[in-house]
């Protein structure tokens, strides 16, 4: 099987996978029992004509393909779709709008989580079963433990109250987002804490795995002739076993950057107050805006998607035998 083929075999995929997935969300919102978005739009106390005249002028009492079909154009190609809490508001330009926020703290905590995680992992790898091995693997495991948004709470506690005036936190700007081309100083400044907050337990679950993975390297048989050629083991070790552990990284690293970038770091964006799309998206589901929840889910499952084609496409790339699969 060629390559352009298995290129397009996968995307051919990602057209039917963000087909499928646009029609369930809108399903669940639009056509679940007890769930009138008309009622939703005039609020509690509307009276039945006035829940009848906002159904008919956003089109709800059309058949259900009918709305979808609206719904996906006003989406996808026009990109108008408004608002249904705040009217007016054009939720495809608002989300355009976010997008660098999450782009800024996602590419900033993969580049931690990636640099740390294989200096944990080599480290745990090379002092295998020492002191130095566990107190790595506790303290990812503790990294892994520890929820996000607590971590981010007590972050704040401390950077913006307690020690905020101390020499060691005075830098630390007010919670926020400043955009990278107005001061490039305080964009760093602002991120560098939920960076470090989001990336932490990516660290523990990155080094574990390319520590496991290393070590199991470490006994094959090509480490073997390596080693037999006189080769140093710390050559041995990083050019030959940490470059074959990395393929597990690699797929896990594509899963995780398309979900944060799709907005699952909602709950660090919370916490700083930046302005991204998953605090969007908390916000449209805390206010049942629809047409937002919608839009941010859509976009959320284009990264998702896209990540694992481009995983599956990679990987054919590098490796022919899985093309065939």
């Amino acid at each position: 099987m060629s390559l352009g083929f298995t290129i397009v075999k996968r995307l051919a995929h990602m057209v039917f996978v963000m087909f499928g997935i646009s029609v369930l969300v809108f399903l669940i919102f639009f056509a679940t029992p007890g769930a009138d978005p008309a009622a939703r739009i005039a609020g509690r106390n509307a009276s039945p004509q006035t829940v009848a005249l906002i159904r008919k002028e956003f089109g709800l009492d059309k058949p259900l393909p009918v709305q979808y079909l609206r719904m996906m154009d006003r989406l996808v190609i026009r990109r108008d779709l408004t608002s249904y809490v705040n009217l007016g508001e054009k939720v495809v330009p608002t989300i355009f709008r976010a997008a660098p926020v999450t782009l800024s703290l996602v590419f900033g905590a993969a580049v931690i989580w990636i640099v740390f995680s294989i200096l944990v992992g080599v480290l745990a790898a090379a002092f295998k079963d020492r002191t130095l091995d566990r107190l790595l693997m506790i303290l990812s495991l503790i990294g892994i433990s520890i929820p996000v948004f607590w971590l981010g709470e007590v972050v704040n506690l401390v950077s913006q109250g307690l020690l905020h005036n101390t020499w060691l936190f005075s830098w630390v700007p007010p919670l926020g987002y400043v955009p990278l081309h107005r001061d490039p100083a305080l964009w760093f400044k602002s991120l560098v804490l939920p960076w470090f907050t989001l990336a932490l337990a990516f660290i523990g679950i990155y080094g574990r795995v390319l520590r496991a993975n290393i070590v199991e390297a470490m006994q094959e048989d090509y480490i073997r002739l390596a080693r037999a050629k006189g080769l140093p083991e710390a050559q041995v070790l990083i050019r030959h076993a940490l470059r074959c552990s990395m393929i597990a990284i690699f797929t896990l690293f594509g899963l995780d950057f398309g979900a944060l970038v799709g907005g699952g770091a909602l709950l660090t964006e919370v916490v700083f107050g930046l302005p991204g799309v998953g605090y969007l998206t908390y916000q449209a589901l805390t206010n049942l805006d629809l047409p937002m929840i919608m839009a941010t889910v859509t976009y959320a499952s284009f990264f998702v998607v896209l990540a694992n084609a481009m995983v599956d496409i990679l990987y054919s790339v590098f490796d022919p035998r899985v093309r065939n699969d």
